[in-house]
């Protein structure tokens, strides 16, 4: 017996984090059989399958994807490395042209081993999407630059608030590099509602991703995320201030966390959904 009581929102979308042990095959099963609409994928798993595979199982089961993780992780000087990572988001948008996926989530990247040079760093993500936006704008697929909350700026991601995102995709026009509003990582930030007008007014938000933050954090830091309604963030003001943006799109629940991990997937899906609709589909058009 299924133990979803009601189908989630249809603006609903799992992200394939969320269910990080499940395969592709059967984390698009679970969707389906959920009644979502919509999945957000990573590359990992599509490439373990291969990407004709995962364009005909997406097709099948009837689903759209919502974005695909993840591009990004260009912070180093000029080199082999630097030009091997430019070339793998070349990769990335041809991928998330091909799923059908409208965005692809960027990571920027941390500082280079032995730098302390953030601003440079934050330099070269832009000088990057220099490059690659004439490329996304031709593949139909946008660059969604994702902030990161500050504790994650030394290893993952030098963008830390909406308002520096906005600050690089503002160079390039919303058709080609926006920005995501992930809860987790922005929830903090005392600019929040004015960034999210400022995108919503150019039209720069391409993904809405939610979780929870709950105290204490874990040892792995990466590992603090938890089901929406289970933390301090105020999903209502969020997703109204979302919502008056203009953004119409599909809004993922990605959450990295062990136990959830470690949890039958189908157990998560349906918790998953179920903390959506209370926490943050109660607030959206029916």
């Amino acid at each position: 017996m299924s133990l979803v009581i009601a189908p989630p929102h249809p603006r609903f979308s799992l992200n394939q984090a969320t269910i990080k042990y499940a395969s592709l095959a059967e984390a698009v099963r679970l969707s389906a059989e959920s009644g979502a609409e919509s999945l957000g994928l990573w590359r990992e798993p599509v490439a373990e399958v291969g990407l004709d595979k995962a364009v005909r199982l997406v097709a099948e089961a009837g689903l759209r994807v919502s974005s695909l993780c993840r591009g990004g992780f260009f912070t180093m000087a000029e080199g082999p490395a630097r030009r091997a990572a430019i070339d793998d988001n070349r990769r990335a948008l041809a991928e998330a042209a091909a799923l059908g996926a409208p965005t692809l989530v960027l990571v920027a990247g941390g500082l280079p081993d032995g730098s302390r040079d953030l601003a440079g760093a934050r330099e070269r993500v832009r000088d990057a999407l220099g490059e690659l936006a004439p490329e996304a704008r031709a593949a139909g697929v946008t660059l969604a630059i994702e902030p990161l909350h500050p504790m994650y700026a030394s290893d993952r991601a030098v963008i830390s608030t909406l308002g520096q995102a906005l600050d690089i995709a503002e160079q390039f026009g919303a058709d080609a590099v926006a920005v995501v509003v992930d809860t987790f990582h922005v929830w903090w930030d005392p600019q929040l509602f004015a960034q999210i007008a400022r995108a919503g007014a150019g039209g720069y938000i391409a993904s809405y991703q939610v979780c929870d933050w709950a105290t204490p954090l874990p040892a792995d830091v990466l590992l603090a995320r938890h089901y929406p309604g289970d933390g301090v963030i105020d999903f209502e003001a969020i997703t109204r201030a979302v919502l008056a943006a203009g953004y119409t799109g599909d809004i993922e629940v990605e959450i990295f966390n062990r136990d959830i991990w470690d949890a039958p997937a189908a157990e998560v899906v349906a918790r998953t959904i179920a903390s959506f609709g209370t926490s943050v589909g109660v607030h959206l058009p029916s």
